[in-house]
């Protein structure tokens, strides 16, 4: 396992790729409502990326077809993006995207309410969004990888959520998807140590049933198997000599 750590020059190119992307994800977070279809999210997101000089990183990415991944409900993650699938008051849409600026990447995910929601998703989509912060509080150098996926796993255990283990976090800088790959469960080894300079995407993706998943027959959208509502939270983050640096906040 190559993790890389980044330079000075590397960094600055990966905050300002990440400020692009949140910049993308607060203007999506304000338009989504009830009657929109999928599409209208890929398309308004694909305008954004590309209107702030950048590439969708997704798009066409192992032949993913879209800019956007949206998923709804039970959708965990991939969900493709379709005319006909529209948004309805009470839903939960999951949407995963990332950009390349002067050829590095960022990748963030939020799950965001359409219109009033449930407390029970109010709920799933907030201990989700803990579980990430739980789980950076260890994204410290000098301490291990796995600290982070024990952490998370703790954070959400109290709730009975199933922590999704087909699918995890990873390292991100010159290609979107870098070494080292990082569980949002819990390890009974600790991993590799973390040095100032790593950045990684960590991205706790949380069912409010059981934590079995579906790959549907489009090879992209994974479901829960349960049928249950799932919520998925990423930063691309900085390891530092102190707390982490969240590059994709907003």
């Amino acid at each position: 396992m190559a993790i890389t750590v980044k330079s000075e020059r590397e960094i600055e190119l990966m905050r300002e790729s990440c400020k692009r992307l949140a910049d993308v994800f607060q203007n999506l977070e304000s338009a989504v409502r009830p009657g929109m279809s999928t599409l209208d999210i890929d398309a308004m997101g694909e305008k954004l990326i590309r209107g702030h000089g950048c590439i969708p990183n997704f798009l066409h990415y192992n032949g993913y077809p879209a800019s956007i991944c949206v998923s709804v409900n039970e959708e965990v993650i991939h969900g493709i993006p379709k005319r006909d699938h529209i948004l309805q008051e009470g839903d939960i849409v999951s949407l995963d995207a990332g950009l390349i600026y002067k050829g590095y990447h960022s990748d963030m995910a939020r799950t965001f309410g359409v219109g009033e929601i449930s407390e029970e998703a109010k709920l799933l989509i907030e201990r989700t969004k803990q579980s990430f912060f739980d789980g950076i509080k260890m994204a410290r150098a000098g301490n291990h990888l796995f600290d982070i996926s024990n952490a998370i796993d703790a954070s959400i255990k109290p709730y009975g959520y199933g922590i999704v283990r087909e699918f995890v976090g990873h390292g991100i800088g010159s290609k979107l998807h870098e070494d080292p790959q990082i569980p949002n469960f819990k390890q009974l080894r600790r991993g590799p140590k973390l040095y100032a300079g790593m950045t990684l995407a960590v991205e706790p993706m949380i069912n409010i049933g059981r934590a079995d998943v579906v790959v549907l027959d489009d090879d992209w959208t994974v479901e829960t198997a349960d049928g249950s509502l799932s919520a998925h939270y990423e930063n691309t983050i900085l390891i530092t000599e102190g707390e982490p640096e969240i590059l994709t906040l907003y």
